[in-house]
């Protein structure tokens, strides 16, 4: 059997021909993670756009379903729990406003407070995108056998506690999109 190789390991063939003497084996993991991320990025983002979504806005969809019934929490609970600015919550609370998937409370003086809640369209439109979500993920993995991706499974568990990711996400995770 041929032995494939990956762009990533082009760039340590070029590392270790302009840097004999450096051990470059831990760009191998970090550079395949990255560019795996990225991938898994926009072929997730696809999938979204396909079904009238962006990558954020169904994280907001599935905040509200995972809070339970009534799938209602304020603009300041959505920001915790996605970890994310304050204005990249309220653009993406806008948006599906706009389009009829959520709905905002209208008794209080601070929007920051007012309830976000999942319309009947919405909870559609999420459960749609979420089966179809699944099924790309599974999609994504299919090059890993089941024993393959538990193994993977454990090993990231075990990194991301190493690097302090256990209880609620790390705000370096953050993002303003």
């Amino acid at each position: 059997m041929v032995e494939q190789h990956d762009y990533v390991d082009q760039l340590i063939a070029q590392w270790h021909r302009q840097r004999p003497a450096i051990d470059v084996a831990p760009m191998g993991v970090i550079g395949r993670i990255s560019r795996l991320s990225r991938l898994l990025e926009r072929q997730i983002e696809e999938l979204f756009a396909a079904h009238g979504l962006k990558g954020g806005r169904f994280d907001v969809l599935a905040a509200l379903v995972r809070a339970g019934e009534p799938h209602r929490l304020t603009p300041t609970q959505l920001y915790n729990s996605l970890l994310v600015s304050s204005g990249a919550i309220t653009n993406r609370i806008d948006r599906l406003v706009d389009e009829g998937l959520v709905t905002r409370g209208s008794h209080a003086s601070d929007r920051r407070s007012l309830p976000v809640q999942l319309t009947e369209a919405g909870r559609e439109r999420f459960d749609e995108t979420l089966m179809a979500h699944v099924k790309n993920e599974e999609q994504l993995l299919a090059a890993l056998d089941h024993r393959e991706r538990e193994l993977l499974a454990q090993i990231l568990r075990r990194w991301l506690i190493a690097l302090g990711d256990q209880d609620e996400p790390a705000e370096a995770l953050a993002d303003d999109a």
